[in-house]
């Protein structure tokens, strides 16, 4: 038995919006070949242990954060999107002003643990004003009473310009999506919630993924995760990236593993030994390029098919000029793999 009608029984309505049915799944595909779907993913962290810090004011460095991948993802946004318009940069003040407490709080907590006074015995009464976690709306002032000497973010009409936007800290939940032109390709970059319990939801945006880009924040390789204090983030960033590399989602999708921070990881192999928490880290300890070597060389040697690239940079998000000029290598990667897809 046969259903409906060939072209040629169609009357001239019913031919012409065949036809029109016909164009748009034809400028579909099209589309579709000249975009690139991009999964975003990496690792949520937490404060070190802190019995190796030489010094409270290096604290800054190990406050908790992320692997570095919103930051990407903002990055994309500056460089080949829209940016961020004023009326986006009014809702990260709230942001940033909620990371200077917290940064603030970091701070009294070493002065606590250190035992460390009051530079000025007047600022201690403003420790009660910090730990009760003052929060502001979008379009507020900041309050002078406490900050007054950073002079340009309590401005009364402060807007957060780029590297504030870049460098605000707000933790990544379920899935955000941003779209941007890159030469004659269009990228579609998905960010999901980096937390274990978040990784449940990932699992809809692996269909017909082109490239996973893998985030690792490399200097935190002597750091905790945020949800479970006895679990070494770098180790647990390598069993996360051992199931996605032999992931039957990915079998045919690019990896692209950055390790990210690379400019504290620099910093903080002179005093926090990487033999300590990797036993087998042989080589010069205070070489960070040997160093850097060495953890690519962890994740490369956990891809079970060797007819797989694990393709490897070294990056540090919050710096735009060398992020453009990763993507640079990115896209071309991208478009040889599509050639050879073609090829074939």
């Amino acid at each position: 038995m046969c259903f409906g009608k060939s072209k040629s029984q169609l009357g001239g309505d019913e031919l012409a919006k065949s036809q029109e049915i016909d164009k748009m799944i034809r400028n579909d595909q099209r589309k579709l070949s000249k975009e690139i779907k991009l999964l975003l993913l990496g690792m949520y962290i937490h404060n070190p242990d802190t019995e190796h810090l030489p010094d409270p004011q290096i604290l800054a460095q190990y406050r908790a954060g992320e692997s570095g991948k919103s930051t990407v993802l903002k990055q994309m946004k500056l460089l080949y999107a829209e940016g961020f318009p004023a009326s986006e940069r009014e809702e990260w003040r709230a942001t940033i002003f909620s990371n200077l407490i917290n940064a603030f709080k970091v701070i009294l907590d070493a002065m606590e643990e250190y035992g460390i006074e009051f530079g000025n015995p007047a600022n201690a009464e403003y420790a009660g004003i910090i730990l009760a976690e003052p929060e502001i709306g979008p379009k507020q002032v900041f309050p002078l009473d406490f900050f007054e000497d950073i002079d340009r973010l309590f401005t009364k009409d402060y807007l957060p310009n780029d590297q504030d936007v870049l460098r605000s800290r707000l933790r990544t939940t379920g899935i955000t999506e941003t779209i941007f032109e890159l030469g004659t390709l269009t990228y579609r970059m998905f960010d999901v919630g980096g937390q274990r319990s978040e990784r449940k939801k990932w699992i809809h945006c692996f269909e017909s993924v082109n490239c996973l880009l893998f985030l690792v924040a490399i200097s935190g390789y002597d750091q905790c995760l945020v949800e479970d204090k006895d679990a070494n983030q770098m180790q647990e960033a390598l069993m996360l990236f051992e199931s996605i590399a032999n992931s039957q989602w990915f079998s045919k999708s690019a990896i692209i593993l950055f390790l990210n921070k690379i400019d504290l990881f620099k910093q903080k192999i002179a005093y926090s030994p990487i033999s300590k928490y990797f036993p087998d880290y042989r080589d010069d300890p205070t070489d960070w390029k040997q160093a850097s070597r060495y953890f690519a060389e962890r994740f490369k040697g956990l891809n079970r098919n060797p007819q797989k690239e694990i393709y490897t940079h070294f990056t540090n998000a919050t710096d735009t000029n060398l992020l453009k000029i990763t993507m640079s290598s990115v896209q071309d990667m991208v478009i040889q793999r599509n050639l050879h897809t073609l090829i074939l």
